[in-house]
């Protein structure tokens, strides 16, 4: 039976928004909705919390999903996602778990559409991809500053409208929602994307992340209307 962990990086420590991971978004704790959503799959087979926080600890247990207790050494203000991955590696060898697949989800992206983490994690698995990370499109026209010279990545003599922009017009951002790779890749690289990448495309309402109080705000005001 393939192995499918998800993992959800929660570190106690906030500078922008105090604990974070767990204010209240739709009713409770924002680290709640990616356990659910991790919950809910077919095919995951184990949903773990790394973190160095008691109190997310015991609410992400709560909710149904198992802890993997974050050193603090990778848990301040520079700590990366990655080093997070390779600590639960490690950390699932000591009891004796290996995962084929590791789903990577950030609790600041508390919004995703029902039912697609499966359609990713079956598409990444018949496509044989090394790594799937979600993606969104967007309509707005980008930029990159050279010196005191602004330079379009797009052709500003024939913008084109909204309703008129093709396939090879649009460009995506990646959304933060969902990242999926196998063990072997993350262990020869330590990097959740590379190799063969795959993708997954959520509607443009799911881009937003929640990186300040008034994401929070922004993002129940979406949910409502997501949800009528």
């Amino acid at each position: 039976m393939m192995e499918i962990f998800c993992i959800i990086p929660a570190r106690g420590g906030s500078k922008g928004v105090p604990q974070k991971n767990i204010k209240p978004f739709l009713g409770q704790p924002l680290i709640t909705h990616s356990i659910e959503y991790a919950l809910n799959s077919s095919f995951v087979t184990g949903v773990f919390v790394s973190t160095d926080d008691k109190l997310i600890t015991d609410i992400a247990r709560q909710a149904g999903a198992s802890i993997i207790p974050r050193p603090k050494n990778i848990s301040g203000d520079t700590a990366t996602t990655e080093s997070a991955v390779a600590h639960a590696l490690s950390w699932w060898q000591t009891k004796e778990l290996s995962p084929d697949i590791i789903v990577l989800l950030q609790a600041t992206s508390p919004l995703r559409p029902i039912g697609s983490l499966d359609q990713a994690l079956k598409h990444f698995q018949d496509q044989e991809f090394d790594s799937l990370l979600s993606l969104s499109a967007t309509h707005r026209f980008f930029w990159k500053l050279n010196g005191l010279k602004a330079e379009a990545q797009y052709d500003y003599l024939n913008r084109p409208r909204r309703q008129d922009m093709t396939v090879a017009d649009t460009r995506y951002v990646e959304n933060g929602s969902v990242y999926i790779f196998t063990k072997q890749h993350f262990q020869k690289t330590a990097n959740r994307l590379g190799g063969r990448i795959g993708y997954t495309v959520f509607p443009e309402e799911y881009s937003p992340e929640i990186d300040n109080s008034s994401d929070f705000t922004l993002l129940e005001e979406i949910a409502a209307k997501l949800k009528n």
